[in-house]
């Protein structure tokens, strides 16, 4: 027995002709490396994500309540609703990802009327009203663009706020979000007013509406696991901050009567819709 092994030992080294078995052992080494690091995480394909992003759909696309006026427009970094009645708009989208919070273009604070938009309001609307034009798709999450940035200037993506609102809570918030978007790579961001019945005060020529409260509603879809929230503001000082305001994204449908996040799968709609655990947002930290 051991005479014909080395024979064929012999054999194979002298004809230099490839066996069947070391053919196929490259690929069953192959085969095993891709199974472990696909187990692992490690697979190219960036497992937190769905196969395609396109299955979602437009995430920034709204279902705007239909009982108010609606003039939409797609800016270079935002999407809005403009409400021609009240002079604000009922809401503006936009996607935030972990490379746009790093942009470099500086803040003109230089506020436009836009003529594109019906019933958009004059920048004198604001003045000596004691109110500040509050940014709804804030200016420094388009730092990533001089036009995007820009934009976010039209007085089509303002609402009047009081100045312990926009730069207490409002801008904290502005700032997590960023803060999130850098964690997760990628958030989805709908804000606007609560249009109630009755305004605080109109302002201005145009007479512009007061709302009394502000929402802002919040998607990691991507994240793993995928996470929600939503935020329900007074037109003030907010006590407790942030979390004295957190609210499920259901909530905020209810008191809008907008659909947000209407081109996800109803299953994960229903889930991050019906999340409030602010904690779970809180502590997350940059990595």
């Amino acid at each position: 027995m051991t005479t014909r092994k080395k024979y064929r030992r012999k054999s194979r080294k002298k004809n230099n002709i490839p066996t069947l078995r070391s053919l196929l052992v490259p690929f069953v080494v192959i085969g095993c490396l891709w199974v472990a690091n696909t187990l692992n995480g490690c697979d190219t394909h960036q497992p937190d994500m769905p196969k395609e992003e396109s299955a979602y759909g437009n995430l920034m696309e709204v279902v705007t309540n239909p009982a108010v006026p609606s003039q939409l427009k797609s800016y270079t970094g935002m999407d809005v609703s403009f409400n021609s009645k009240c002079h604000i708009p009922n809401w503006v989208s936009w996607e935030l990802t972990a490379d746009e919070t790093t942009g470099t273009v500086t803040r003109t604070n230089t506020f436009y009327n836009d003529p594109d938009i019906a019933g958009c309001p004059d920048t004198w609307d604001y003045s000596y009203s004691g109110y500040d034009r509050g940014h709804m798709a804030p200016a420094g999450d388009m730092k990533w663009s001089k036009k995007a940035m820009e934009e976010t200037f039209f007085l089509s993506n303002i609402c009047p706020q009081a100045k312990q609102l926009n730069t207490g809570s409002w801008k904290n918030l502005e700032e997590k979000c960023r803060t999130w978007a850098q964690i997760d790579g990628k958030i989805y961001i709908v804000c606007g007013p609560v249009i109630d019945k009755k305004p605080v005060e109109l302002i201005g020529d145009s007479r512009v509406w007061v709302p009394s409260r502000y929402f802002k509603v919040i998607i990691a879809p991507y994240s793993t696991p995928a996470r929600g929230i939503g935020f329900i503001m007074p037109n003030g000082k907010v006590e407790g901050g942030m979390q004295a305001c957190a609210v499920t994204i259901d909530e905020v449908e209810r008191v809008t009567g907008h659909d947000f996040f209407a081109s996800l799968p109803d299953n994960i709609e229903e889930d991050l819709e019906s999340q409030c655990n602010f904690h779970q947002w809180s502590t997350l930290k940059k990595k």
